[in-house]
Parts: structure tokens; C-alpha cells; sequence
């Protein structure tokens, strides 16, 4: 009877490790997957950048800083390891593609352009895939990391050795204000 008891313990022991441990990886590939996401994404616009760059280069001429500022900051995130660095160097690449569609408003020959209009559809809707892909892959990765935290899940994550998964953040201090609306014309 002793005997019994004690195996019945041990396999529902067992059973436990098992099934925790295979919840463990799969929200460890779900992450993974929701970074692949991202690195998709992020490709998309990377490959984007230069085609926006040569359509607007021409009547551009005195923009030159500006398109300097975009191509090396897409050179930089193109670099990039990790999700901090990733983060960090896609930031400084959003803010240089913010201030050329700024400055791309101030030509009416480009904004008149149907291959500018098509780039900066394309690019917008790039930056929206990309804000939906953080948000799932922060999502998932905070389950992840919960799961390694909790008891007695966080017994099994540290026994077979998980690491939390890094979250994306914000990393550009301009981008936390408050944007000021001005409705007066």
C-alpha cells in the first residue's frame, strides 16, 4: 500500500515537470517566433529605406544631411544584435524616417509623386506591422518570463536553466513626451 502511494507521488511529480517543462518551451518558441516577426518586419523597412532615399534624392538637393542621417542610421540598425540593441537602433532609425517624411512635405513635387506616395504608404504601413509585432513579441515574452517567476514553475525554469527574454522598450527619451496639439490656425 506504501508502496503504491509512493509511486503515484512520483508520477504525479513527474507528470508535473513534464508538462510545466513543455510549457516552458513552448512559450520559449513563441517568443522566438514573435521575434522573427519583428526581424521580418524590420527587413521590410530596411529594404524600403533605400528605395525612398533615390526616388526623393533628385529634388532633395539640399536635404543631404537628412538622407545621410537615414542611411546611416539604417546601416547601424542593420547591425544591430538583440533585442536592447535592435530596440535602440531601430529608434534612432524612426526618428531619422520621421524628420525626411517631415521634410518630404515641404516639396510639392514629391508629394505629388505617385512612387513617393506609394514608398511612404508602403513605409507607414511598415512602421504599423512593426508596432502590432513588438506588441505581440512583448506580450508573449512577458508570459514567458512570468511563467520562469511564478511558483513552482520558476523551480523547473531554473533547474533546466531558462533566461527571461528581453522586452522591448523605449529607448529614446523624445518619444515618452506627450505630443502638443495645436488645433488653432
Amino acid at each position: 500500500m506504501g508502496l503504491t502511494i509512493f509511486f503515484a507521488i512520483a508520477g504525479l511529480i513527474t507528470l508535473w515537470v513534464i508538462i510545466t517543462y513543455n510549457g516552458l518551451i513552448s512559450l520559449k518558441n513563441q517568443v522566438l517566433n514573435g521575434w522573427k516577426q519583428i526581424d521580418v518586419q524590420l527587413k521590410r523597412r530596411h529594404d524600403l529605406i533605400p528605395n525612398l532615399v533615390n526616388s526623393v534624392k533628385g529634388e532633395m538637393k539640399f536635404e543631404k544631411e537628412t538622407l545621410e542621417k537615414v542611411i546611416q542610421a539604417r546601416s547601424q540598425a542593420l547591425g544591430a544584435t538583440g533585442v536592447a540593441d535592435t530596440a535602440k537602433k531601430e529608434d534612432v532609425l524612426s526618428n531619422a524616417i520621421g524628420k525626411l517624411l517631415a521634410v518630404v512635405e515641404n516639396y510639392p513635387n514629391l508629394k505629388a509623386s505617385d512612387n513617393v506616395k506609394q514608398l511612404i504608404e508602403e513605409l507607414t504601413s511598415t512602421e504599423n506591422k512593426i508596432g502590432f509585432a513588438r506588441q505581440f513579441y512583448n506580450d508573449i515574452a512577458t508570459k514567458f518570463n512570468i511563467k520562469q517567476q511564478v511558483f513552482p514553475s520558476n523551480i523547473i525554469a531554473s533547474f533546466f536553466n531558462f533566461k527571461n527574454a528581453e522586452l522591448f522598450e523605449i529607448t529614446v527619451a523624445k518619444e515618452r513626451e506627450t505630443p502638443s496639439v495645436d488645433l488653432n490656425t
